[in-house]
């Protein structure tokens, strides 16, 4: 017999703990939202200088942001009857959103030739980072493919309205389309089971989600260097690389920072595919031998009630709680619930298979026609680079600290080993295969995956749920 009652609260407790943290890390990034001041921005007026091309962006004080995460709630807007002023007032955001969209700051744009030329050498290094290194090759090959097409002189490939490439981009990427299909396909390759049988482990998930805020505070000194000038909205779509999530990080800089969108999406891919290089020292560096050699109970079994329950209650608290990231979240359960139930097999297997390939191959092509010159030959670019490495070393640690924060309070055989902590980001199931990896290291009897993949999962919810946040408190 399944004791629903205990089902319920192993579900409940985990969603509830991953939209918990994410939410108290997003207070960190109002104290940067602050564009009330008047100086130029130095290490001495900080606090009081405008964010360089932030003066047309809201100024969101915390009442401000709270005020806002209510109103978006779908609790709120249930219970609200929209006044005439309030919908002439969201028509004009819509209205502004699809100007926006349809901007490009750098249309018309004349670049040298050479540049050129380096944008098609950049395309092979990443077909030969993908292809030789094995560097996220399902993604980074196509990604360079469509960055050598875009910049071949003469080719019109990217050009528009008919460009095979600007119509791949205007199809799916430049919107919400390919990134909603990829949560899908996601969603139906995701077992949630480890997170349900461990719910705490979604404190190491939530926990990870510090290198996307801390890293708002990182564009904020970047700021600080000649010839680099962020504005708010790209911030957010810099800083989600933190959460080592492609997709979302697609999203988030197509929803607010759209020109931005190649360099951040090769820096999330990039980071995803260097995780085997870039956490274990971390790891390491936070932990001591005594820690990593901590074993863990093999998890209790999962029944089939739960796995179902799961994706229904997490899609349910997104609608109430926050609507803005129950896109992402609607289709990460969407994808899984068909996985789960078991009543629609070829479905599943559609989304796991044919269709995550054709839409990651399309996504990467479209993101590679991104990769010209005027867009990526800039110090803002360079900045984006550093900044998603801090971001991603950020989150690392961030995981991990946490571990060892809620191993002080757990009884002894109860502890966490802090490697875990590290598979908070959401390149799933990598981060779980490091994590594991390194704790053999140390202990070759010690098998860590399975509790690594609680962690990790939870990740892939965090990363939605700040993209939420962001969007909420600056797409309008």
């Amino acid at each position: 017999m399944i004791d629903t009652n205990k089902t319920g609260k192993n579900v409940l407790t985990a969603t509830f703990i991953i939209m918990g943290i994410a939410m108290v890390l997003s207070f960190g990034s109002v104290c940067f939202a602050d564009n009330s001041g008047g100086e130029v921005a130095s290490f001495r007026t900080m606090n009081t200088a405008v964010i360089k091309g932030s003066e047309s962006v809201p100024t969101i004080s915390i009442p401000k942001f709270l005020t806002n995460i209510a109103k978006n709630t779908g609790i709120y807007k249930m219970i609200h009857t929209e006044t005439p002023e309030e919908k002439a007032a969201e028509q004009a955001a819509e209205t502004q959103a699809l100007a926006k969209e349809s901007y490009d700051p750098f249309a018309g744009k004349s670049v040298p030739g050479w540049q050129s030329l380096v944008m098609l050498a950049v395309g092979f290094l990443i077909v030969w980072l993908g292809a030789a290194k094995d560097f996220e090759p399902l993604l980074l090959i196509p990604i360079g493919f469509g960055t050598i097409f875009v910049n071949i002189p003469g080719a019109g490939m990217g050009d528009a309205p008919n460009g095979m490439l600007h119509i791949i981009y205007s199809a799916g990427v430049g919107n919400e389309f390919f990134p909603m299909l990829i949560f899908m396909g996601i969603g139906a390759m995701t077992d949630f089971g480890p997170l349900i049988a461990n719910p705490k482990t979604a404190l190491l998930g939530g926990a990870a989600q510090l290198g996307v805020f801390i890293t708002l505070f990182g564009v904020a000194f970047m700021n600080l260097v000649p010839g680099i000038d962020y504005n708010m909205l790209q911030a957010c779509a810099i800083s989600i690389i933190g959460g080592a999530d492609g997709p979302t990080t697609i999203y988030v800089s197509g929803k607010l920072a759209p020109e931005m969108m190649a360099v951040v999406a090769v820096a999330a891919y990039s980071y995803m595919a260097l995780v085997p290089l870039i956490q274990p020292p971390i790891m390491k560096l936070l932990t001591t031998k005594k820690e990593r050699r901590i074993t863990m109970p093999q998890l209790r079994e999962v029944s089939k009630t739960e796995k179902v329950l799961f994706p229904v209650l997490l899609l349910i608290l997104a609608i109430l709680l926050l609507p803005p990231a129950a896109p992402l979240i609607g289709m990460l359960a969407f994808g899984n619930f068909i996985h789960e139930c078991g009543m629609v097999d070829r479905l599943s297997k559609t989304l796991e298979n044919e269709l995550m390939n054709i839409v990651s191959i399309l996504l990467s092509l479209g993101v590679g026609s991104q990769m010209t010159p005027e867009k990526i030959i800039n110090p803002n670019s360079l900045g984006i680079i550093f900044l998603g490495l801090f971001a991603f070393c950020v989150a690392t640690a961030g995981g991990v600290l946490m571990a060892k924060l809620m191993n002080l309070f757990l009884p002894k055989g109860k502890k966490v080993n802090p490697l875990i902590g590290s598979a908070g980001v959401s390149a799933v199931p990598m981060a779980a295969r490091v994590s594991n990896k390194v704790g053999m290291e140390y202990d070759p009897s010690n098998f860590l995956l399975m509790n690594a993949m609680g962690p990790n999962v939870a990740g892939v919810i965090g990363t939605a749920i700040a993209a939420g946040v962001f969007i909420a408190t600056y797409g309008a």
